[in-house]
């Protein structure tokens, strides 16, 4: 999580325990609250590749139900024509891709390089 995003660790410990040196707990409490944290939360979305909470997708999916109902109500929607833009797509769209892929292992290994040399030097 650190390795991620250390603001939005910070923040979500903020917002949820009330913590705001992180460093001052011990380890394993850290680690435990952190795995403890809400699946919404700012650290647990960027994780995922997530950007929005899953109520807002539902929010959008109802959303567009609705206006292809309506839509199917007048004449473009009788002849098939202008249709809605969709919400739900558009938000989809912005997601991130959730995994990386390598085309050969040492392209795999120089990245995981770089990613403990980060985590060694403080997640910088």
């Amino acid at each position: 999580m650190l390795a991620r995003s250390e603001d939005a660790l910070v923040c979500d410990f903020a917002e949820t325990y009330h913590v705001l040196d992180w460093r001052a707990l011990p380890l394993k409490t850290a680690a435990t609250l952190a795995c403890g944290l809400r699946d919404d939360s700012r650290i647990k979305l960027l994780i995922s590749g997530t950007r929005y909470r899953t109520d807002t997708m539902l929010l959008a999916g109802i959303a567009d139900r609705l206006s292809i109902l309506a839509w199917q109500q007048t004449k473009d929607g009788r002849h098939g024509t202008n249709k809605p833009k969709m919400i739900l797509d558009e938000m989809a769209k912005k997601q991130k891709p959730k995994a990386i892929s390598y085309g050969t292992p040492d392209e795999y290994l120089a990245a995981r390089e770089k990613i403990v040399e980060r985590i060694n030097n403080g997640g910088n």
